[in-house]
């Protein structure tokens, strides 16, 4: 028997509480540098060394962090629930928490990826990408990251998750950042929406998405008692 789909559009929040920084929470900086310097393909152009050196050191500061409690509670959440999660963060604590099924919007920061050729795409064994490190085609690797100003190609399968969605679940996020925040308006009319963020969002969300104004891990212990006695468990 096939079991109800759980859509999950997580965001920031979510790695915050395990120790990631990120540059909404330092008025545009991302850990003290401006975010085009360093994600953007006119930063890569400028000054290639800085842009790879700080992903490497974003990708060691990841390694160091562990899941916490909202990663944990939404990997248990399989057992009843057949869960998709659509994240914006870029760091694998999903699927270490033990999430099966995780679509990366905005990229991972475990891959590299060819300038020569976007289908070229590695997993990085080791935790840093160095000036000479080439693709097979021999141009220079880069993170494997969607810069401001690139397209986002995950977007039309993130489109297909949110409309085959029978609850819906935004996790971390108050829904600033497009095209993901768009994701919401894809949900079929009728399916449950759940918000859960310290900060209600902006963006007009309409009477039926039940907002859990708390930080991740709280929200998710909410969510969870919510979701499993709709489902009658």
């Amino acid at each position: 028997m096939s079991r109800e789909k759980l859509v999950v559009l997580t965001g920031a929040g979510v790695s915050a509480e395990s120790g990631i920084r990120t540059f909404r929470d330092s008025n545009g900086l991302w850990e003290n540098h401006n975010v085009m310097e360093v994600a953007s393909p006119e930063g890569w152009r400028k000054n290639r060394a800085l842009v790879l050196e700080f992903y490497n050191q974003r990708r060691k500061q990841a390694r160091e962090c562990q899941p916490n409690a909202a990663h944990l509670a939404l990997a248990r959440l399989e057992r009843y629930l057949d869960v998709e999660i659509i994240t914006q963060n870029v760091d694998d604590l999903h699927e270490r928490a033990g999430s099966t099924k995780v679509l990366h919007l905005h990229g991972e920061l475990n891959k590299a990826q060819s300038t020569l050729d976007p289908q070229l795409v590695y997993h990085l064994e080791h935790w840093e990408i160095k000036e000479g490190d080439k693709c097979e085609k021999g141009s220079q690797l880069r993170p494997f990251i969607v810069w401001f100003g690139e397209a986002v190609p995950m977007m039309i399968p993130a489109i297909n998750l949110a409309k085959s969605a029978d609850f819906f679940l935004v996790l971390g996020t108050s829904l600033q950042v497009y095209p993901a925040a768009s994701l919401i308006d894809y949900v079929p009319t009728g399916a449950p929406k759940f918000l859960i963020d310290p900060v209600k969002p902006d963006k007009y969300l309409g009477k039926e998405i039940q907002v859990i104004q708390e930080k991740a891990t709280v929200g998710m212990e909410k969510f969870t008692e919510l979701i499993l006695t709709q489902l009658g468990l």
